[in-house]
């Protein structure tokens, strides 16, 4: 197959690859092996599927009923853009006897509209608003299974790890905020196995992509632009960005602001304390000594005492890379990881989020198994002694140079196979 994302490679027989999978659904459920010809992105969400915990024979859970979805939908970013949404899949769906639905990053149905007696049949499955569709539920869905791999998918017939949807074929994608990055649901066609063609595949990217676009225009009408902006990854001193204006901030300063952007409830002067310093002896007049500066520097009102916190919500690159990894985004957050955070810092709680960030990313960069981000953390400063990524890929891309790095680094680290934190460090 020339497309791994795709369920059908062209002139495949649907009723042939159909009984195939089937004998593979059942193979899998009783052995744990994994049979060709089942694509790789299915493998894997199956694994997840399983280690999840998700049994064949399970079903949705209806989340939200009634107010509360209707609450709850009113506040979603992608509620803005249903009516663009609406307007390219309407049609489609109601023709074809398809169904549109739209999720959020968790997983859960906000919107599932189309051909009434689809949505009759698709209701007997719990594929209505307020349930939850999210792999670690109901396992391999295109829903689910996209904003879990932060990719356009197809998921075929027997595909599908939950016995009662193997009828079904859907295609969705996922759909970022233009800003952030961070996945904010999917937009998925739900049908009969015609749906299995490139062209669905294709058509539901589009959508979401004039999804995202159209988030992007209205993006002026958030509140959250203007305020004060934190830079401190791969660098050792943060730079801040407020009212149009950047300024580099000393050491100290950068600590204290990575935490209280972390913290808008605020720190108390003991939490701080602990915060900054390894020595617990430190007095507290020097916090305050520099908490005095820092509030000069920023100018009046924003940073306020009692507890100490900002006035205004601060954004900072590490939230950016956490909330896409939260969302699945692994591509996103690798993407806006520019090094570990503030790498010659000591203070316990930012030594702590920069161990915490760093080792969540090589996690997941090591279970999604893409070569090239692997490549791209393997050969960035903080990647090159990674024992544990230089492995994942070269069990995925078993090139020379990568195999003779792997051999120097085992021979060099003589360390069994374990989780390296020296990027983190």
């Amino acid at each position: 197959m020339t497309d791994p994302w795709v369920a059908l490679e062209p002139g495949a027989d649907p009723a042939e690859r159909v009984r195939v999978l089937r004998r593979a659904h059942e193979t899998f459920a009783v052995a744990g092996t994994v049979p060709q010809p089942v694509r790789s992105v299915v493998a894997d969400s199956w694994r997840r599927s399983a280690r999840a915990g998700v049994g064949p024979e399970g079903t949705a859970s209806v989340e939200l009923t009634d107010g509360d979805l209707g609450v709850y939908r009113a506040e979603h970013p992608l509620a803005r853009v249903m009516p663009l949404i609406r307007e390219l899949v309407g049609t489609f769906a109601a023709d074809g006897e398809h169904l549109l639905a739209v999720c959020d990053a968790q997983g859960r149905l906000l919107w599932v509209e189309g051909d009434p007696a689809t949505r009759r049949k698709a209701g007997r499955m719990n594929f209505v608003p307020g349930a939850r569709w999210a792999e670690s539920s109901v396992g391999t869905n295109a829903p689910g299974t996209a904003v879990a791999v932060d990719r356009p998918v197809q998921v075929f017939a027997a595909e599908h790890f939950i016995r009662r949807v193997q009828p079904w074929t859907c295609a969705a994608a996922p759909v970022h905020d233009p800003r952030t990055g961070r996945v904010l649901g999917a937009v998925d066609i739900t049908g009969g196995n015609g749906l299995a063609h490139p062209h669905s595949l294709g058509f539901v990217q589009a959508v979401a992509r004039a999804a995202e676009s159209q988030l992007a225009l209205l993006a002026p009408e958030q509140t959250y632009v203007d305020g004060p902006e934190l830079t401190a990854l791969g660098r050792g001193e943060a730079q801040l960005c407020l009212h149009g204006r950047k300024m580099r901030l000393s050491r100290r300063h950068s600590e204290i602001l990575v935490l209280l952007a972390r913290h808008p409830e605020g720190l108390t002067g003991d939490e701080l304390l602990c915060a900054l310093y390894e020595d617990e002896s430190a007095p507290p007049v020097t916090l305050r000594a520099e908490l005095a500066r820092l509030r000069r520097l920023l100018g009046p009102g924003l940073l306020a005492s009692r507890p100490y916190r900002l006035t205004s919500p601060a954004e900072s690159d590490v939230a950016i890379v956490e909330r896409r990894l939260e969302g699945g985004a692994v591509m996103g957050a690798a993407t806006a990881y520019t090094g570990p955070l503030l790498p010659g810092s000591q203070a316990p709680a930012v030594v702590r989020l920069r161990t915490r960030l760093a080792d969540g990313l090589r996690t997941a960069l090591i279970a999604r198994r893409d070569p090239d981000l692997l490549a791209d953390w393997a050969h960035a400063p903080w990647g090159e002694d990674d024992l544990d990524v230089w492995r994942a890929l070269a069990a995925i891309r078993p090139t020379a140079p990568v195999r003779s790095r792997l051999a120097a680094l085992e021979s060099e680290l003589a360390a069994p196979a374990g989780w390296s934190r020296q990027a983190a460090r």
